[in-house]
C-alpha cells in the first residue's frame, strides 16, 4: 500500500493526548459491490445510520485491485447536485474532468475536492497507459454534504498532489498519519472543504498504538483499508479488521491500536480516519443528488434533464469500454 511514505523516527510526533477516550458505538462489515463501468468497491458505510455519518453521505473503498491489460475500468460522464467529493488514490491513478474546467490525474496518495454544489457534470476514468499495461488500483471516494445555505454554490475543483499533505508520527514512533484535510493536533492537512472536518490516513505497524486527539464537536469514523487491531481502549475496545467501519462516541481522542501479528500480504493496520461537524439538517438523496427536500431532488433532475449542470467539454475524456 504506497500511498505516501516515510521514516517515523524523523517526523514530528503527535502530542500526549488527554481526555477521555472515545467508546465504540458500533462495528460494520462493508459489502462489496460494482461502482461506475463495473470496478469493484466495498460500501464502506452500510448499516451506519445517518445521524452517525453526518456530515458524510456515502463512502467507496474503490478496489484494492489487480487489473490485467485492458481491464481496468471508471465511469461515463454523470451529473452531481449538492455535496463535494473527496477522492483519495492510495495506489494507482485516475483521471478526473467535469463541466466547470476542472480536471486532472490523481496518483499515488493524491487527493482531489470536487464541489458539485449547484450542479456538475464530470468523470473519472483509468488513463491510456494504466488500460494498455494493468495496475494496481485502490483508493477511496467519499461524499462531504453541503448544508442547506451552500448547496447552491458555484462548483470547484481542487488537486492536491502526494507530496502536499502533513506528514506525522505516532506518539510511540511506530505508526504514520497522513494528515489530508482539516486540523489534527494543530497540525493541518492541504484539503479545504465547505463543512469543517479532518481525514487522515494511518498506518500502524504491529504492536503499534496511537491516541489521537480529536475536536470534540466533529464525529468519528474510522475505517480500515487492510490489517486487523482495535478500535478505543479498555473494556470499550472492539477488534477491528480490513473492510470494517468503526463509529466513536463522544469524547477528545481516538485510540487505534495494530495486532502484533499481521499477515503477509497487508504488514500493517491501515486505517482511513474521518470525522466532521454535523450539519443536522434533513437529507434527501436520489443517485447523485443529495438535497433537503423531494422537491430540491426533483428539480435537479428536471435542471440535469435541461442541460442546466453544463456541457461536456469539446475533445472530453471518454470512458474505456473494452
Amino acid at each position: 500500500m504506497p500511498a505516501v511514505t516515510a521514516d517515523t523516527l524523523t517526523l514530528p510526533r503527535l502530542s500526549e493526548a488527554v481526555g477521555r477516550s472515545r467508546s465504540v458505538k458500533s462495528v460494520t462489515q462493508g459489502p462489496k459491490a460494482y461502482e461506475g463501468d463495473g470496478f469493484p468497491v466495498t460500501r464502506a458505510f452500510a448499516g451506519v445510520p445517518y445521524a452517525d455519518l453526518d456530515p458524510f453521505v456515502h463512502m467507496d473503498q474503490m478496489g484494492e485491485v489487480e487489473y490485467a491489460p485492458m481491464e481496468p475500468k471508471g465511469t461515463s460522464w454523470h451529473p452531481h447536485r449538492g455535496f463535494e467529493t473527496f477522492t483519495y488514490m492510495v495506489d494507482g491513478t485516475f483521471q478526473h474532468q467535469d463541466s466547470h474546467g476542472g480536471g486532472g490525474t490523481i496518483e499515488n496518495g493524491a487527493t482531489q475536492y470536487m464541489t458539485a454544489g449547484a450542479g456538475i457534470l464530470h468523470i473519472e476514468t483509468p488513463p491510456a497507459e494504466l488500460v494498455m499495461a494493468g495496475g494496481v488500483f485502490h483508493g477511496i471516494q467519499l461524499w462531504i454534504n453541503l448544508p442547506g445555505a451552500k448547496k447552491m454554490i458555484e462548483p470547484a475543483y481542487q488537486n492536491l498532489e502526494g507530496n502536499d499533505v502533513t506528514l506525522l508520527a505516532s506518539q510511540d514512533g511506530g505508526g504514520l498519519i497522513r494528515v489530508l484535510a482539516g486540523e489534527i493536533d494543530g497540525h493541518s492537512g492541504p484539503g479545504k472543504s465547505q463543512t469543517p472536518m479532518a481525514i487522515a490516513h494511518i498506518t500502524l505497524y504491529p504492536g503499534a498504538s496511537v491516541s489521537i486527539p480529536w475536536n470534540p464537536e466533529f464525529n468519528a469514523l474510522g475505517f480500515v483499508l487492510a490489517g486487523t487491531g482495535s478500535v478505543g481502549e479498555g473494556a470499550s475496545s472492539a477488534p477491528i479488521k480490513t473492510s470494517q467501519t468503526a463509529v466513536f462516541g463522544p469524547g477528545d481522542r481516538l485510540v487505534f491500536t495494530a495486532d502484533a501479528k499481521q499477515d503477509s500480504r497487508t504488514e500493517a493496520l491501515e486505517i482511513f480516519l474521518i470525522g466532521g461537524q454535523p450539519i443536522r439538517e434533513q437529507v434527501f438523496q436520489y443517485g447523485p443528488f443529495v438535497m433537503n427536500t423531494k422537491e430540491g431532488v426533483l428539480q435537479a433532475m428536471e435542471d440535469f434533464s435541461h442541460g442546466r449542470f453544463g456541457q461536456i467539454p469539446p475533445n472530453a475524456l471518454q470512458p474505456f469500454r473494452g
